[in-house]
Order: structure tokens, then C-alpha cells, then sequence
């Protein structure tokens, strides 16, 4: 695993039910399809909401998933092992590196996210922006990790559906990225919202 000024760590499973929800939803109340998410348009957007800005700059995408699950059913590109691991992509804002992590036996989804930020975590030369987007119930761990790290220079953002309590980061919410990742933009819904009313 590569390490980056930039780390973005993912629990891919929980991010595709998030773009499932919010496809649901959106199809219903726009009265169209929703395609499926766009993978960079995505992470350019987390990245974005994380403070950065257009450079040069080098991104690592970490995608932890069950070991059940071959691919992100709601995104494209999505399959772990085929399209995103050791794949990357250039943008306005550089160069982005995706890394898919699977869950083993003895290391489930939380194991391994807190393994990574413990890693990231105690690199204070090199990583010095953090994304984070995981289930509500990994906050707490992720918090505690944050607290007690080495790297208390880096900038950390919480990616989540809803506010969580304290923790040693900024907060923004989950929703708007993969919103713009699925091609709906806040001027269409307000359109139709209007037509409603």
C-alpha cells in the first residue's frame, strides 16, 4: 500500500449502500434513472470536500471490502481485483492511486480500517490529509486513533450520513460527493421541487 500526502480510506461496502439509497430515493422523487456513480468524479469530490485543492497532487484510494464481495454494484468502474486495485487516474487535482483491501478470516472490516489508520496515522513526514468514509458504528474507533496519533499535523475529515459526536476531525457529509458522482445536482432537485409546489 502505497503512502500519499493524501490518504482516502473507504469502507466500500457501506459507501455502495449509501449510492443504493440515494438512487432509490432520487430515481422516485426525480422521476428519471439515476446511473450508477461515477468511481473518480467520486473521489474527486471527497477529495474537494477534504480541503484540497487543483495541483499536482498524489491521492491514495484505500477501498476496504467483505471478501464476499467482487465490486462496488452502484459504481463504475467497480470491481475491486479487475477495474480499481493498483489502478489510478489523473484529474485537476493529480494523480489518484486505488488500493482494494479484502476482509480474511482473522481481520474483519473494522480490524482492518483501524490497522490502516493506526499506519497512516503514525507517518507524520508523509501524509498530511486524511478522508475518511466508514459506517457510523467505526466513528468511535476512528476518534480514539485520530486522538492519540502521531500525526497531528494532518488534516482529517469524517465522511458521514449523519453528524457525529466530538472526534478529532472535520465533518462533511457523505451524501453531497456521491450525489455528484451520480450526475444529480442540488438546481435539479430544487427544479422539481418547485414544479411539486
Amino acid at each position: 500500500m502505497l503512502l500519499t500526502e493524501n490518504i482516502i480510506i473507504a469502507d466500500a461496502d457501506y459507501v455502495d449502500s449509501v449510492a443504493f439509497d440515494l438512487t432509490v430515493n432520487f430515481e422516485r422523487m426525480l422521476g428519471r434513472r439515476v446511473p450508477q456513480a461515477d468511481m473518480a468524479r467520486w473521489v474527486e469530490c471527497m477529495a474537494l470536500d477534504g480541503g484540497m485543492r487543483e495541483g499536482s497532487h498524489q491521492t491514495t484510494v484505500i477501498l476496504i471490502h467483505d471478501s464476499r464481495n467482487a465490486c462496488m454494484k452502484n459504481f463504475a468502474p467497480g470491481h475491486f481485483k479487475d477495474e480499481l486495485d493498483g489502478k489510478a487516474f489523473c484529474g485537476k487535482l493529480g494523480e489518484f492511486t486505488f488500493s482494494a483491501v479484502q476482509t480474511e478470516p482473522m481481520a474483519d472490516k473494522e480490524q482492518i480500517a483501524s490497522d490502516i489508520l493506526q499506519l497512516v496515522t503514525q507517518d507524520d513526514k508523509t501524509v498530511k490529509r486524511l478522508m475518511v468514509a466508514l459506517p457510523p458504528e467505526m466513528t468511535g474507533r476512528v476518534n480514539s486513533l485520530l486522538k492519540h496519533s502521531d500525526c497531528q499535523e494532518a488534516v482529517a475529515t469524517l465522511f458521514t450520513m449523519q453528524p457525529a459526536r466530538g472526534g478529532a476531525y472535520r465533518q462533511e457529509m457523505l451524501g453531497y460527493s456521491l450525489m455528484a458522482a451520480l450526475g444529480i445536482s442540488g438546481k435539479e432537485i430544487e427544479e422539481k421541487l418547485n414544479k411539486t409546489y
